[in-house]
């Protein structure tokens, strides 16, 4: 039976972003759902619920194992709300690419600027660190999950909003969550980590094995 690898982009991007990540898998032999969503128009809790909703529609159950997920980004979040109000049938495990578990710094720093607005939309609005209503709803992820952030700012103008190390959008600290499986950095930044080879093959085996490769 084969295996099925969701991709979920980040904000602000296509499914063009998740390309590469597409063909790494379909390569390997699974099945692969990559479909863009409108991330700007429309607030976090219904992006996740029509999307994430139409592409477990669009899979063939019976013919599957597993139902995996990789996101990057917003994507996280996505589903981390979905699956805080629906259960998956088949779920497998999931890795999460830079995702703003405990909020971004950047929103935090720049959520009330006119540009930042312009630039990021409706989600870019809820992303914020302190006291979000959001994420404090976030139930603990009920499958296995690893998360992997970068080091390497992808958004050196971002800087000056982080204390420790960042990938540029997101803090290795606040990608971080109490019931994940493994967690790991990796020298890349923000914006295209997931077209690194050694990054694909590095979540390829978290999906297999439940850990990254050490």
């Amino acid at each position: 039976m084969k295996q099925l690898v969701i991709l979920l982009h980040g904000m602000g991007r296509t499914r063009f972003s998740m390309c590469s990540l597409e063909k790494y898998f379909k390569r390997q032999g699974y099945q692969v759902l990559n479909e863009s969503y409108d991330s700007r128009t429309k607030q976090i809790e219904v992006i996740a619920e029509e999307h994430i909703a139409k592409l477990l529609q669009s899979a063939n159950m019976d013919d599957l194992e597993a139902v995996h997920f990789v996101t990057h980004s917003l994507g996280g979040i996505m589903l981390r709300y979905f699956l805080s109000h629906h259960q998956i049938a088949k779920l497998g495990r999931i890795v999460m690419i830079a995702p703003p578990n405990q909020g971004s710094e950047v929103a935090e720093l720049y959520r009330d600027k006119l540009w930042y607005k312009l630039a990021t939309g409706k989600p870019g609005q809820q992303l914020y660190i302190n006291n979000n209503p959001l994420l404090e709803q976030l139930k603990p992820v009920p499958a296995d999950v690893g998360i992997m952030i970068g080091t390497k700012s992808s958004d050196p103008w971002f800087n000056h909003a982080f204390a420790g190390p960042h990938d540029g959008k997101v803090s290795v600290e606040s990608a971080q969550l109490p019931e994940m499986k493994d967690f790991i950095t990796v020298n890349h930044g923000h914006t295209f980590i997931m077209n690194n080879n050694k990054v694909q093959q590095q979540i390829e085996h978290f999906l297999q094995h439940g850990v990254f490769e050490q």
